[in-house]
């Protein structure tokens, strides 16, 4: 006789299930992140929509290698950071904790919809008190914001975060931080064609919902008392509670911190990418982008975090895209 035991309805990966605390996440520093070079491990784009691309597949082993192939692809909208400060960091028995955080001297107006910014920031003279106690720092990291203004949302406000540094040299990391102070950071001298990324963002948001559609579990027969789609035992008795993350219950589902390994770039551009009529929910992509190969969280105009890869060490594989599709198929 078969066994009559089946496994638990949906995936208890992640508990509690609860909404994030902002619309874009934290790009931590992993241990498995850091490289020799000092290059920033990470930046960000807004989500513009997908489509797909037609490219000469090069993986050896493949059905079709040497042939066209299509794939979906995701656009994202990369507008240029600011690198608008430098975040000095020491460590201590809560690990590690910032001791300084010097701002640029000119910063951008759409700032101040974001932070509070004192009018003299005291750039020269903080930078000087560092570079006497250089040897008490023990990592730098970059205070970058966004330029919404420059991408196809149309809103004002920019996203402030910061970006980790790689290599483990800390005169390295503060030469380059104070170099890049107050400049731009492009995406192409963070990433190159080909390379495997891991993307973050905050899911689509679905509000409350029941525990069939959050954990996929089993809709009761129609001779069960009252409730279908409905849970049945909350547990054991001899516990005499509900254990936490044990019973699908119903609650919040989606605007969860998600994060999507190997991402392969297919291209970095620099002149726009758009279909007629732009984006659709969107709209133009001007300037820098990014194109995918695969899907990410979130929905459109999402900002979403590309760091580099962590489960992934494979050199940069570009190849030859023919055709972007960008017309409405019929």
């Amino acid at each position: 006789m078969a066994k009559g035991h089946k496994p638990v309805s949906g995936s208890r990966g992640y508990w509690p299930r609860k909404r994030a605390k902002r619309i874009y996440p934290v790009l931590k520093l992993k241990e498995s992140l850091k490289s020799k070079d000092v290059v920033p491990l990470g930046f960000a784009g807004y989500k513009a929509g997908m489509t797909q691309v037609v490219y000469v597949d090069n993986k050896k082993g493949s059905p079709t290698y040497g042939q066209e192939i299509a794939k979906a692809v995701t656009v994202l909208d990369c507008p240029s950071l600011v690198v608008c400060g430098i975040k000095l960091y020491k460590k201590s028995l809560r690990g590690l904790v910032n001791s300084h955080t010097i701002l640029a001297e000119s910063l951008s107006k759409d700032l101040y919809r974001k932070t509070n910014i004192p009018k003299d920031p005291k750039t020269e003279e903080k930078i000087k008190e560092i570079e006497n106690a250089l040897e008490e720092i023990d990592d730098v990291r970059l205070l970058v914001h966004t330029k919404p203004r420059e991408s196809g949302i149309g809103k004002k406000k920019p996203e402030l975060f910061e970006i980790p540094l790689g290599g483990s040299d800390i005169k390295q990391k503060w030469e380059y931080a104070k170099e890049k102070l107050g400049k731009e950071l492009k995406a192409e001298e963070v990433f190159s064609e080909g390379e495997y990324v891991d993307s973050l963002a905050v899911t689509k948001g679905k509000g409350y919902e029941g525990p069939v559609k959050r954990f996929g579990i089993k809709i009761r027969p129609r001779k069960h008392e009252k409730k279908r789609r409905h849970q049945g035992v909350l547990g054991v008795r001899n516990v005499a509670r509900v254990l936490p993350g044990k019973i699908a219950m119903a609650g919040q589902m989606g605007f969860h911190t998600r994060t999507e390994f190997n991402k392969r770039i297919l291209k970095i551009g620099t002149n726009g990418l758009n279909p007629n009529g732009g984006w659709v929910n969107y709209g133009l992509v001007r300037g820098d982008f990014l194109i995918l190969e695969g899907s990410v969280p979130g929905p459109k105009k999402r900002l979403i975090f590309l760091r580099k890869a962590v489960r992934c060490s494979l050199p940069p594989q570009p190849v030859e895209i023919k055709h972007v599709i960008l017309e409405p198929q019929q």
